[in-house]
Protein backbone atom coordinates (compact mmCIF):
# COMPACT_ATOMS: atom_id res chain seq x y z
CA UNK A 1 0.00 0.00 0.00
CA UNK A 2 0.97 3.60 -0.58
CA UNK A 3 0.07 5.67 2.48
CA UNK A 4 -0.11 9.46 2.63
CA UNK A 5 0.34 11.26 5.96
CA UNK A 6 -0.94 14.84 6.04
CA UNK A 7 1.07 17.30 8.12
CA UNK A 8 4.62 18.24 8.89
CA UNK A 9 5.19 18.22 12.65
CA UNK A 10 6.42 15.90 15.37
CA UNK A 11 3.09 14.07 15.48
CA UNK A 12 3.33 13.32 11.75
CA UNK A 13 6.94 12.18 12.09
CA UNK A 14 5.81 9.67 14.72
CA UNK A 15 2.93 8.52 12.48
CA UNK A 16 5.23 8.12 9.47
CA UNK A 17 7.82 6.27 11.57
CA UNK A 18 5.25 3.79 12.84
CA UNK A 19 3.41 3.31 9.54
CA UNK A 20 6.69 2.65 7.74
CA UNK A 21 7.16 -0.41 9.99
CA UNK A 22 4.07 -2.11 8.55
CA UNK A 23 4.90 -5.00 6.23
CA UNK A 24 1.94 -3.95 4.07
CA UNK A 25 3.29 -0.48 3.36
CA UNK A 26 5.39 -0.15 0.23
CA UNK A 27 5.81 3.62 0.38
CA UNK A 28 4.92 6.43 2.77
CA UNK A 29 4.35 9.92 1.42
CA UNK A 30 4.00 13.03 3.57
CA UNK A 31 2.55 16.44 2.73
CA UNK A 32 4.39 18.64 3.45
CA UNK A 33 6.70 16.72 5.85
CA UNK A 34 9.96 18.07 7.26
CA UNK A 35 13.69 17.33 7.29
CA UNK A 36 13.34 14.53 9.84
CA UNK A 37 10.49 12.86 7.96
CA UNK A 38 12.31 12.97 4.60
CA UNK A 39 14.50 9.88 5.19
CA UNK A 40 11.36 7.80 5.89
CA UNK A 41 8.83 9.25 3.44
CA UNK A 42 8.73 11.12 0.16
CA UNK A 43 7.81 14.66 1.14
CA UNK A 44 5.46 16.53 -1.17
CA UNK A 45 5.11 20.28 -1.47
CA UNK A 46 1.37 20.78 -1.08
CA UNK A 47 -0.90 23.05 0.90
CA UNK A 48 -3.36 21.41 3.28
CA UNK A 49 -6.61 22.40 1.58
CA UNK A 50 -9.00 19.52 0.82
CA UNK A 51 -8.70 20.21 -2.92
CA UNK A 52 -4.89 20.19 -2.95
CA UNK A 53 -4.63 17.05 -0.82
CA UNK A 54 -7.17 15.20 -2.94
CA UNK A 55 -5.21 16.13 -6.05
CA UNK A 56 -2.03 14.77 -4.44
CA UNK A 57 -3.72 11.50 -3.50
CA UNK A 58 -5.06 11.02 -7.03
CA UNK A 59 -1.79 11.95 -8.74
CA UNK A 60 0.33 9.69 -6.51
CA UNK A 61 -2.02 6.72 -6.49
CA UNK A 62 -2.39 6.81 -2.72
CA UNK A 63 -4.30 3.85 -1.21
CA UNK A 64 -4.88 5.26 2.28
CA UNK A 65 -4.55 8.74 3.77
CA UNK A 66 -3.96 9.60 7.43
CA UNK A 67 -4.75 13.19 8.42
CA UNK A 68 -2.61 14.58 11.24
CA UNK A 69 -3.54 18.23 11.96
CA UNK A 70 -6.90 19.64 12.93
CA UNK A 71 -7.12 22.40 10.30
CA UNK A 72 -7.66 20.09 7.29
CA UNK A 73 -10.19 18.06 9.28
CA UNK A 74 -12.20 21.13 10.21
CA UNK A 75 -11.96 22.26 6.58
CA UNK A 76 -13.58 19.00 5.41
CA UNK A 77 -10.71 17.03 3.89
CA UNK A 78 -12.31 13.72 4.93
CA UNK A 79 -15.61 14.70 3.29
CA UNK A 80 -13.75 15.52 0.06
CA UNK A 81 -11.87 12.21 0.07
CA UNK A 82 -14.96 10.15 0.85
CA UNK A 83 -16.97 11.91 -1.88
CA UNK A 84 -14.21 10.92 -4.32
CA UNK A 85 -14.28 7.31 -3.11
CA UNK A 86 -10.85 7.47 -1.48
CA UNK A 87 -10.00 5.78 1.84
CA UNK A 88 -9.05 8.19 4.60
CA UNK A 89 -8.53 8.15 8.37
CA UNK A 90 -10.08 10.98 10.36
CA UNK A 91 -13.45 12.45 11.34
CA UNK A 92 -15.56 14.35 8.83
CA UNK A 93 -16.29 18.08 8.99
CA UNK A 94 -19.45 17.70 11.10
CA UNK A 95 -17.59 15.61 13.69
CA UNK A 96 -14.58 17.94 13.64
CA UNK A 97 -16.75 20.76 15.02
CA UNK A 98 -16.01 19.27 18.43
CA UNK A 99 -12.57 20.85 18.13
CA UNK A 100 -13.23 23.55 15.57
CA UNK A 101 -15.57 25.46 17.90
CA UNK A 102 -15.22 25.43 21.68
CA UNK A 103 -18.67 26.99 21.93
CA UNK A 104 -20.13 24.11 19.93
CA UNK A 105 -18.25 21.62 22.09
CA UNK A 106 -19.49 23.14 25.35
CA UNK A 107 -23.11 23.30 24.21
CA UNK A 108 -22.79 19.72 22.95
CA UNK A 109 -21.56 18.58 26.37
CA UNK A 110 -24.44 20.39 28.04
CA UNK A 111 -26.98 18.73 25.72
CA UNK A 112 -25.72 15.24 26.46
CA UNK A 113 -24.81 15.64 30.14
CA UNK A 114 -21.08 15.21 29.65
CA UNK A 115 -19.44 16.52 32.85
CA UNK A 116 -17.52 19.74 32.23
CA UNK A 117 -16.73 23.11 33.80
CA UNK A 118 -19.46 25.75 34.11
CA UNK A 119 -19.18 28.35 31.37
CA UNK A 120 -20.66 31.23 29.40
CA UNK A 121 -19.94 32.16 25.80
CA UNK A 122 -19.82 35.64 24.30
CA UNK A 123 -19.60 37.32 20.91
CA UNK A 124 -19.17 40.87 22.25
CA UNK A 125 -16.36 42.21 24.43
CA UNK A 126 -18.59 44.47 26.54
CA UNK A 127 -20.86 41.63 27.63
CA UNK A 128 -17.90 39.36 28.41
CA UNK A 129 -16.21 42.03 30.53
CA UNK A 130 -19.45 42.67 32.42
CA UNK A 131 -19.71 38.94 33.17
CA UNK A 132 -16.24 39.03 34.75
CA UNK A 133 -17.64 41.22 37.53
CA UNK A 134 -19.64 38.23 38.76
CA UNK A 135 -16.68 35.83 38.81
CA UNK A 136 -14.15 34.74 41.37
CA UNK A 137 -10.58 34.14 40.21
CA UNK A 138 -8.82 32.47 38.54
CA UNK A 139 -11.07 32.03 35.49
CA UNK A 140 -10.27 30.44 32.13
CA UNK A 141 -10.65 32.43 28.91
CA UNK A 142 -10.76 30.38 25.70
CA UNK A 143 -10.75 31.48 22.09
CA UNK A 144 -13.56 29.42 20.57
CA UNK A 145 -11.69 28.99 17.27
CA UNK A 146 -8.66 26.84 16.53
CA UNK A 147 -5.52 28.28 18.10
CA UNK A 148 -2.95 25.45 17.89
CA UNK A 149 -3.25 24.75 21.61
CA UNK A 150 -2.39 28.33 22.58
CA UNK A 151 -5.84 29.97 22.70
CA UNK A 152 -6.36 29.38 26.43
CA UNK A 153 -5.54 31.80 29.24
CA UNK A 154 -5.77 30.98 32.94
CA UNK A 155 -6.47 34.50 34.23
CA UNK A 156 -5.49 34.98 37.87
CA UNK A 157 -6.95 38.49 38.01
CA UNK A 158 -9.70 40.50 36.35
CA UNK A 159 -7.03 42.53 34.53
CA UNK A 160 -5.54 39.39 33.01
CA UNK A 161 -8.99 38.16 32.00
CA UNK A 162 -9.87 41.46 30.30
CA UNK A 163 -6.55 41.39 28.43
CA UNK A 164 -7.24 37.85 27.22
CA UNK A 165 -10.73 38.84 26.06
CA UNK A 166 -9.39 41.86 24.20
CA UNK A 167 -6.84 39.67 22.41
CA UNK A 168 -9.54 37.28 21.19
CA UNK A 169 -11.92 40.00 20.09
CA UNK A 170 -9.23 41.85 18.10
CA UNK A 171 -9.99 39.38 15.33
CA UNK A 172 -13.73 39.18 15.99
CA UNK A 173 -14.76 35.68 16.90
CA UNK A 174 -16.29 34.12 19.97
CA UNK A 175 -15.02 33.41 23.45
CA UNK A 176 -15.74 30.99 26.28
CA UNK A 177 -15.29 32.08 29.90
CA UNK A 178 -15.07 29.00 32.08
CA UNK A 179 -14.70 28.14 35.74
CA UNK A 180 -11.18 27.17 36.76
CA UNK A 181 -10.85 23.50 37.67
CA UNK A 182 -8.11 22.15 39.93
CA UNK A 183 -6.63 18.68 39.75
CA UNK A 184 -4.49 16.58 37.45
CA UNK A 185 -4.93 16.74 33.68
CA UNK A 186 -5.13 13.58 31.61
CA UNK A 187 -4.98 13.16 27.85
CA UNK A 188 -7.33 10.31 26.97
CA UNK A 189 -6.79 9.28 23.36
CA UNK A 190 -8.94 6.65 21.72
CA UNK A 191 -9.77 5.43 18.24
CA UNK A 192 -13.37 4.74 17.36
CA UNK A 193 -15.42 3.81 14.32
CA UNK A 194 -18.47 5.36 15.99
CA UNK A 195 -19.42 2.16 17.81
CA UNK A 196 -16.33 0.33 19.06
CA UNK A 197 -13.71 2.12 21.16
CA UNK A 198 -10.05 1.21 21.60
CA UNK A 199 -8.17 3.23 24.23
CA UNK A 200 -4.57 4.30 23.80
CA UNK A 201 -2.33 4.43 26.90
CA UNK A 202 -3.40 7.45 28.99
CA UNK A 203 -0.91 10.30 28.72
CA UNK A 204 -0.19 13.61 30.36
CA UNK A 205 0.88 16.72 28.49
CA UNK A 206 2.89 19.60 29.96
CA UNK A 207 1.22 22.61 28.36
CA UNK A 208 2.76 25.67 29.98
CA UNK A 209 6.07 27.10 28.84
CA UNK A 210 8.15 26.93 32.01
CA UNK A 211 9.00 24.54 34.83
CA UNK A 212 6.44 24.38 37.61
CA UNK A 213 3.57 24.90 35.14
CA UNK A 214 4.35 28.60 34.86
CA UNK A 215 4.13 30.94 31.90
CA UNK A 216 1.87 31.01 28.84
CA UNK A 217 0.18 28.04 27.24
CA UNK A 218 2.08 26.33 24.43
CA UNK A 219 1.31 23.56 21.99
CA UNK A 220 2.88 21.20 24.54
CA UNK A 221 6.40 21.02 26.02
CA UNK A 222 6.45 17.28 26.69
CA UNK A 223 4.39 14.26 27.61
CA UNK A 224 4.60 10.98 29.49
CA UNK A 225 2.65 7.74 29.10
CA UNK A 226 1.06 5.75 30.55
CA UNK A 227 0.19 7.74 33.66
CA UNK A 228 -1.26 6.16 36.83
CA UNK A 229 -4.05 8.68 37.40
CA UNK A 230 -7.15 6.52 36.93
CA UNK A 231 -7.81 3.01 38.22
CA UNK A 232 -9.45 0.45 35.96
CA UNK A 233 -12.75 1.16 37.72
CA UNK A 234 -12.39 4.92 37.23
CA UNK A 235 -11.47 4.44 33.58
CA UNK A 236 -14.58 2.31 33.09
CA UNK A 237 -16.60 5.12 34.67
CA UNK A 238 -15.10 7.63 32.22
CA UNK A 239 -16.11 5.36 29.35
CA UNK A 240 -19.64 5.34 30.74
CA UNK A 241 -20.02 9.02 31.70
CA UNK A 242 -17.89 10.75 29.04
CA UNK A 243 -17.05 8.59 26.03
CA UNK A 244 -20.40 6.81 25.77
CA UNK A 245 -22.56 9.97 25.93
CA UNK A 246 -20.24 11.75 23.48
CA UNK A 247 -20.54 9.06 20.82
CA UNK A 248 -24.25 8.60 21.49
CA UNK A 249 -24.80 12.34 21.17
CA UNK A 250 -22.99 12.41 17.84
CA UNK A 251 -25.08 9.50 16.56
CA UNK A 252 -28.25 11.26 17.73
CA UNK A 253 -27.25 14.24 15.61
CA UNK A 254 -26.58 12.08 12.58
CA UNK A 255 -22.80 12.25 12.84
CA UNK A 256 -20.68 9.15 12.33
CA UNK A 257 -17.37 9.64 14.12
CA UNK A 258 -14.47 7.63 12.69
CA UNK A 259 -10.96 8.51 13.77
CA UNK A 260 -9.08 9.58 16.86
CA UNK A 261 -10.98 11.28 19.65
CA UNK A 262 -8.65 12.98 22.10
CA UNK A 263 -10.46 14.06 25.27
CA UNK A 264 -8.70 16.42 27.64
CA UNK A 265 -9.80 15.52 31.17
CA UNK A 266 -9.35 17.15 34.56
CA UNK A 267 -9.43 14.77 37.51
CA UNK A 268 -10.96 16.90 40.25
CA UNK A 269 -12.07 16.19 43.79
CA UNK A 270 -15.64 16.25 42.43
CA UNK A 271 -14.91 13.68 39.74
CA UNK A 272 -13.61 13.64 36.18
CA UNK A 273 -14.59 16.58 33.95
CA UNK A 274 -13.95 17.28 30.27
CA UNK A 275 -11.74 20.26 29.48
CA UNK A 276 -11.91 19.96 25.70
CA UNK A 277 -12.31 17.66 22.72
CA UNK A 278 -9.64 17.27 20.05
CA UNK A 279 -10.39 15.37 16.86
CA UNK A 280 -6.85 14.23 16.01
CA UNK A 281 -3.80 12.68 17.58
CA UNK A 282 -2.29 14.94 20.22
CA UNK A 283 1.09 16.60 19.87
CA UNK A 284 3.29 15.77 21.80
CA UNK A 285 1.20 12.90 23.21
CA UNK A 286 1.51 10.96 19.94
CA UNK A 287 5.30 11.03 20.14
CA UNK A 288 5.10 9.47 23.60
CA UNK A 289 2.30 6.96 22.93
CA UNK A 290 3.00 5.50 19.47
CA UNK A 291 6.43 4.03 20.40
CA UNK A 292 4.54 1.90 22.96
CA UNK A 293 2.43 0.28 20.19
CA UNK A 294 3.71 -3.20 19.41
CA UNK A 295 1.11 -4.12 16.78
CA UNK A 296 0.55 -2.73 13.28
CA UNK A 297 -0.63 0.90 13.27
CA UNK A 298 -1.93 0.64 9.71
CA UNK A 299 -4.19 -2.25 10.67
CA UNK A 300 -5.65 -0.21 13.55
CA UNK A 301 -6.25 2.91 11.45
CA UNK A 302 -7.75 0.98 8.52
CA UNK A 303 -10.14 -0.91 10.78
CA UNK A 304 -11.25 2.39 12.33
CA UNK A 305 -11.85 4.03 8.96
CA UNK A 306 -13.63 0.97 7.56
CA UNK A 307 -16.02 0.53 10.50
CA UNK A 308 -14.64 -2.84 11.58
CA UNK A 309 -12.71 -1.87 14.72
CA UNK A 310 -14.48 -4.57 16.75
CA UNK A 311 -12.22 -7.12 15.05
CA UNK A 312 -8.93 -5.44 15.95
CA UNK A 313 -7.28 -5.12 19.36
CA UNK A 314 -4.00 -3.19 19.48
CA UNK A 315 -1.10 -4.56 21.50
CA UNK A 316 0.85 -2.23 23.77
CA UNK A 317 4.21 -2.43 25.51
CA UNK A 318 4.21 -2.91 29.27
CA UNK A 319 6.82 -0.17 29.61
CA UNK A 320 6.67 3.62 29.78
CA UNK A 321 7.56 6.51 27.52
CA UNK A 322 8.67 10.10 28.08
CA UNK A 323 8.84 12.92 25.53
CA UNK A 324 10.72 16.21 26.01
CA UNK A 325 10.19 19.01 23.48
CA UNK A 326 13.07 21.23 22.40
CA UNK A 327 11.65 24.55 21.22
CA UNK A 328 13.14 27.64 19.65
CA UNK A 329 14.26 30.34 22.13
CA UNK A 330 11.35 32.68 22.79
CA UNK A 331 8.63 30.10 22.07
CA UNK A 332 5.60 30.41 22.37
CA UNK A 333 6.15 34.12 21.74
CA UNK A 334 8.25 35.46 18.88
CA UNK A 335 11.11 33.14 18.00
CA UNK A 336 13.86 32.96 15.36
CA UNK A 337 14.03 30.32 12.64
CA UNK A 338 17.01 29.07 10.65
CA UNK A 339 18.94 28.10 13.80
CA UNK A 340 21.54 25.39 13.19
CA UNK A 341 21.16 22.18 15.15
CA UNK A 342 22.46 18.64 15.05
CA UNK A 343 21.00 15.27 16.04
CA UNK A 344 23.49 12.43 16.59
CA UNK A 345 23.25 9.65 14.01
CA UNK A 346 23.56 7.15 16.85
CA UNK A 347 21.26 7.82 19.81
CA UNK A 348 21.20 6.07 23.18
CA UNK A 349 19.33 2.75 23.18
CA UNK A 350 15.51 3.05 23.10
CA UNK A 351 15.74 6.79 22.36
CA UNK A 352 14.04 8.47 19.40
CA UNK A 353 14.03 12.00 18.02
CA UNK A 354 10.97 13.20 16.13
CA UNK A 355 11.28 16.42 14.14
CA UNK A 356 8.57 19.04 14.59
CA UNK A 357 9.94 22.13 12.88
CA UNK A 358 13.10 21.44 10.87
CA UNK A 359 14.37 22.03 7.34
CA UNK A 360 17.58 21.62 5.37
CA UNK A 361 19.38 24.79 4.31
CA UNK A 362 22.22 23.98 1.92
CA UNK A 363 22.53 20.58 3.53
CA UNK A 364 22.53 21.93 7.10
CA UNK A 365 19.75 21.03 9.52
CA UNK A 366 18.02 24.19 10.77
CA UNK A 367 14.94 25.09 12.79
CA UNK A 368 11.81 26.12 10.89
CA UNK A 369 9.20 26.36 13.64
CA UNK A 370 8.52 26.86 17.33
CA UNK A 371 8.58 23.30 18.61
CA UNK A 372 11.61 21.93 16.80
CA UNK A 373 12.33 18.44 18.17
CA UNK A 374 10.72 15.83 20.43
CA UNK A 375 13.18 13.58 22.25
CA UNK A 376 11.50 10.35 23.33
CA UNK A 377 12.79 7.49 25.46
CA UNK A 378 11.29 4.11 26.36
CA UNK A 379 12.06 2.23 29.57
CA UNK A 380 10.48 -0.30 31.93
CA UNK A 381 9.33 2.46 34.33
CA UNK A 382 8.28 6.08 33.97
CA UNK A 383 11.15 7.28 36.17
CA UNK A 384 13.66 5.48 33.96
CA UNK A 385 12.01 6.76 30.78
CA UNK A 386 12.20 10.37 31.96
CA UNK A 387 15.86 10.04 32.92
CA UNK A 388 16.65 8.45 29.54
CA UNK A 389 14.78 11.19 27.67
CA UNK A 390 16.87 13.90 29.31
CA UNK A 391 20.03 11.93 28.50
CA UNK A 392 18.83 12.01 24.90
CA UNK A 393 18.18 15.75 25.14
CA UNK A 394 21.75 16.34 26.29
CA UNK A 395 23.03 14.42 23.23
CA UNK A 396 21.32 16.89 20.85
CA UNK A 397 23.27 19.98 19.78
CA UNK A 398 20.71 22.81 19.77
CA UNK A 399 22.22 25.90 21.43
CA UNK A 400 19.80 28.02 23.50
CA UNK A 401 16.92 25.63 22.94
CA UNK A 402 13.96 26.25 25.23
CA UNK A 403 12.79 23.22 27.21
CA UNK A 404 11.26 22.21 30.48
CA UNK A 405 13.40 20.20 32.89
CA UNK A 406 10.45 18.89 34.94
CA UNK A 407 8.62 16.65 32.46
CA UNK A 408 7.33 13.69 34.47
CA UNK A 409 7.84 15.63 37.71
CA UNK A 410 4.20 15.32 38.79
CA UNK A 411 4.94 11.63 39.28
CA UNK A 412 8.25 12.09 41.06
CA UNK A 413 10.12 11.36 37.83
CA UNK A 414 12.11 14.54 37.24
Amino acid sequence: MRVLVVGGGGREHALVWKLAQSQRVTEVLCAPGNAGIAPLARCLDADLSPEALLAVAKREGVDFTVVGPELPLVAGVVDAFEAAGRRVFGPNRAAARLEGSKVFAKTFMARYNVPTAAYRSFTELREAVAYLETQSYPVVVKDSALAAGKGVTVARTRTEAVGALETVFKTGGEVVVEEFLTGQELSLLLVTDGETVRLLPPAQDYKQAFDGDLGPMTGGMGAVAPVPLLSEAQLAEVLQTVVGPTLAGLRAEGVSYRGVLFIGLMITSAGVKVLEYNVRFGDPETQAVLPLLESDLLELLEATADGRLAGVTPRWSAGASACVVLAAPGYPGGYPTGLSLSVPKTLPENTLVFHGGTALAEGVLVSSGGRVLSVVALAPTLTQAVAAAYTGVDAVDFPNAHLRRDIGGRFGSA
